[in-house]
């Protein structure tokens, strides 16, 4: 990425806030000034004190003069003081507001993005983690150089420049001409270092996402003691990260010694001009001191430039992965204007393939009607497509072919946030929120009364275990076990209260006795509704009034229990094998 395109990027974040950039190009230009009053202050003193000594001058006219000089000089820096605070101020308020405007905006861009965007292997975890947090830092670095470090030194050095053109055009010209070579070299610099820099996002990239990993799947780690393979492979990526760091330093060092060399013949040639325009008399003693200071104010720009480069790349390497992520506006989830008064829940499923972001067809030419206010069940061994079937009819994704309809309407001409707001989803494994206990279930419903939570909670069976906990429903969510956070879940739902609701092995999680309270809960919720549920519980299935059997992402069978059984078909073959799991010979036996 351009440094062009990169400001033109920026842009929109920096116009809210015009007059404070204005406020902060003001005293930046006001402190520029100030800061060449110390070089004018010591030419004019050594020239007046030379002159005193010539004219043999009492001491008190020295001491008076000294006294005006150190009134002029501390003004000066309380004036200065007063300015550079307002600027490093108002650059650093400015700084922080764009920080947390293009943080909120990255937010807002990935909760609207679809699936498909964060199954994409180039978009996990702690890959998207690593790009934002380092976009986020680096452009707000590339702020602060621009308002805070960058335009006050180059402010100070257009203006040391100009006054030592004035003073004598040869001297500006050897400062002038310092300043494209150490650009030249600085650029050079950027470019060797841009290769290194991109290998290292790479590699962050990578570490970041493998301790996630790591952390996800330590208890598979520790039982098959695996502890010394996930070291040597984090090791490996350490190593490589480490070598790449060395080569960039070593670059770095070699240019920042030939930059440093630069400036210095610069410091050379300006004491060599000024002390030969003494010599023939055309320039005071006073003037030697003046440049060497004004060229010291050009060349403070230049002493800090490869810093200011080496963050302004970063800005450019990683904003780059940072910006593909805030403006991809094809992976935003795709959204109809369609709001009907009420939902009634006919599902018609209609010759749907879907095939995933990877290019994994998952279904084919699926067929089926949910009808209203029934419970319908999809049953199939697992990879069958069951899961991708609730996903595609809660929008998460979108099929390569064929179309879905509810209540007649095709699903993509539907409100996006209306179809969900109508739709309870209970997972297999349903996610608990860092916060308290009422918190996780009002998630269901945010303007839920305490009493709602309280009535939703007793519903789904776990009201008695919360009040149970050091500090009820105010207690941490996390100190619930597996099978309660998935009765939190359940509770959301009560709480929620749609009129169509996809159950995913609701009780996979849960022991047996929690498993009939549940059922007794999902009865009662069930009723009235249109439901879809994909369970390998006996139980759940027998009581649907249709059931869609799925093979290999393709429908086979529809029908009721009994029907399907009756036909020896691949449900007989499923639930045989589901009766025989559970022992039934031998609990019916035990019953009798």
């Amino acid at each position: 990425m351009q440094l062009s395109v990169l400001y033109k990027k920026i842009t929109p974040f920096v116009k809210p806030y015009k007059k404070m950039v204005m406020a902060t190009l003001l005293l930046t230009f006001l402190g520029s000034f100030a800061a060449q009053v110390n070089a004018l202050i010591l030419k004019f003193t050594v020239d007046s004190i030379s002159n005193l000594m010539v004219a043999h001058e009492p001491l008190s006219k020295g001491f008076h003069l000294l006294g005006i000089i150190s009134i002029v000089l501390l003004s000066k820096e309380l004036v200065y003081s007063i300015v550079q605070f307002g600027q490093k101020f108002y650059g650093e308020k400015l700084r922080i507001f764009i920080t947390r405007d293009i943080s909120q905006t990255i937010v807002d861009k990935i909760l609207s993005y679809r699936m498909e965007f964060y199954t994409s292997s180039e978009n996990e975890s702690g890959k998207l983690q690593t790009r934002i947090d380092l976009g986020i830092s680096s452009l707000t670095r590339l702020v602060q150089n621009f308002f805070i470090d960058i335009l006050p030194l180059f402010a100070n050095a257009f203006v040391a420049l100009i006054l030592m053109f004035y003073a004598n055009v040869y001297v500006g010209l050897v400062s002038l001409c310092i300043i494209p070579i150490y650009f030249y070299v600085s650029q050079l610099q950027a470019s060797k270092l841009s290769g290194f820099r991109r290998r290292m996002r790479k590699y962050r990239e990578t570490k970041n996402n493998g301790i996630i990993s790591l952390i996800e799947s330590i208890s598979v780690i520790k039982s098959f003691v695996r502890e010394p393979m996930e070291a040597k492979r984090h090791q490996d990526i350490q190593f490589e990260m480490t070598e790449n760091q060395l080569a960039t330093r070593k670059t770095s060092f070699i240019f920042e010694s030939v930059k440093g060399f630069i400036e210095q013949i610069g410091v050379v040639i300006i004491i060599i001009l000024t002390a030969y325009f003494v010599l023939n008399n055309t320039m005071t003693i006073g003037a030697i001191m003046f440049h060497i200071m004004l060229f010291n104010n050009v060349s403070s720009p230049i002493r800090q430039l490869h810093r200011i480069y080496d963050e302004v790349n970063d800005a450019l390497i990683y904003s780059e992965g940072f910006f593909d992520i805030l403006e991809a506006d094809n992976e935003k989830e795709n959204t109809g204007s369609y709001i009907p008064e009420k939902v009634v829940g006919l599902i018609e499923v209609k010759h749907v393939d879907f095939s995933y972001p990877n290019g994994t067809q998952a279904l084919w030419n699926i067929n089926f009607t949910i009808k209203p206010n029934e419970t319908s069940a999809l049953v199939g061994l697992s990879g069958a497509g069951k899961s991708t079937i609730i996903n595609l009819l809660d929008k998460f994704y979108m099929p390569s072919a064929g179309h879905i309809y509810l209540d007649g309407v095709d699903l993509q001409e539907y409100d996006t946030a209306f179809l969900r707001k109508n739709i309870g989803l209970v997972l297999q494994k349903n996610h608990i929120f860092k916060g308290t206990v009422a918190e996780n279930i009002l998630y269901g419903n945010p303007s839920a009364s305490r009493s709602e939570v309280i009535e939703a909670a007793k519903q789904a069976y776990i009201h008695e275990q919360i009040i149970q906990l050091p500090a009820g429903y105010e207690s941490d969510a996390h100190l619930l076990s597996g099978g309660q956070q998935q009765r939190i879940a359940i509770a959301r739902l009560f709480l929620k209260n749609p009129p169509i609701i996809f159950l995913d092995e609701p009780t996979a999680s849960l022991d047996a006795v929690a498993t009939e309270q549940i059922k007794k809960s999902l009865d009662a919720i069930k009723k009235d509704r249109t439901v879809i549920i994909i369970s390998h519980s006996i139980s759940q299935i027998i009581d649907a009034s249709n059931i869609i059997v799925l093979e290999k992402g393709k429908c086979v069978e529809k029908g009721t229990h009994d029907q399907l059984y009756d036909n020896k078909g691949i449900y007989y073959d499923i639930f045989t094998a589901m009766a025989n799991s559970l022992n039934i010979d031998k609990i019916t036996q035990t019953l009798e």
